[in-house]
């Protein structure tokens, strides 16, 4: 009989210390609804770092059509107007501007003076690539470029150019916009924050967002005015 009950009580001693570690025992990853793991350090876990997040995105985006709006050119010119031509130097790609000092002459010339001469082949065939509908002049030493005057139709093309990257700007923000309202609304769903807080971050995001909107129409209506001055 005393047999028996040590028995029993080591298989109900063995059953206790698998519950026990089934609760004990976490794993550093959440489950999705499709079965995938993902970390936990993945979530958002405040509001102020979903704002933070959304507003550095956002930043992003309007720096992002800046930078675009620059390979637009007008009919003057500008040495950041060859920001993203990219030339194969020795095998690697590399920007214009780290290797040819660019000068502005004149308000339709460009001079570009190379560290290494022995690139100007190089730099030109970019020049000719780079689809900026520039005709380089190479004379051994250095390469010039005059900037014609645009063209009636050439103008009305260079504003859809505008508009198009104004709109691609646009919807960049409206995208994480999207995206912090819904990293929000989950924190309420887990109960991390309340109703209140959670229509407060909400509304702080909108104004991020109409912010950011209103600052790239301001730059595409800058630049569209720039492209129309003859």
């Amino acid at each position: 009989v005393i047999l028996f009950a040590m028995r029993c009580f080591l298989v109900l001693f063995a059953a206790l210390t698998v519950s026990s570690n089934a609760f004990v025992i976490q794993s550093p990853f959440s489950t999705t609804s499709n079965g995938r793991s993902l970390p936990l350090r993945m979530v958002t876990e405040s509001v102020e770092e979903a704002l933070m997040d959304a507003e550095d995105r956002m930043q992003k985006s309007v720096d992002s059509v800046k930078v675009n709006l620059q390979t637009i050119r007008t009919g003057r010119a500008a040495s950041n107007m060859l920001d993203r031509v990219q030339v194969q130097y020795y095998g690697a790609s590399t920007p214009l501007n780290q290797l040819a000092s660019i000068s502005v002459p004149s308000a339709q010339q460009l001079n570009i003076d190379p560290y290494d001469k022995s690139c100007l082949v190089d730099i030109e065939k970019a020049l000719v690539e780079s689809g900026l509908g520039l005709t380089p002049n190479n004379d051994g030493s250095l390469i010039r470029i005059n900037i014609p005057s645009l063209t009636e139709d050439r103008r009305k093309d260079m504003l859809k150019q505008c508009k198009a990257i104004g709109e691609d700007g646009k919807v960049a923000v409206r995208n994480i916009r999207r995206d912090g309202v819904d990293s929000i609304k989950k924190l309420q769903k887990a109960s991390t924050i309340g109703e209140d807080e959670c229509k407060d971050g909400q509304d702080e995001i909108q104004k991020m967002t109409d912010k950011s909107i209103k600052e790239i129409d301001t730059i595409i209506s800058k630049k569209e005015k720039d492209v129309m001055t003859v």
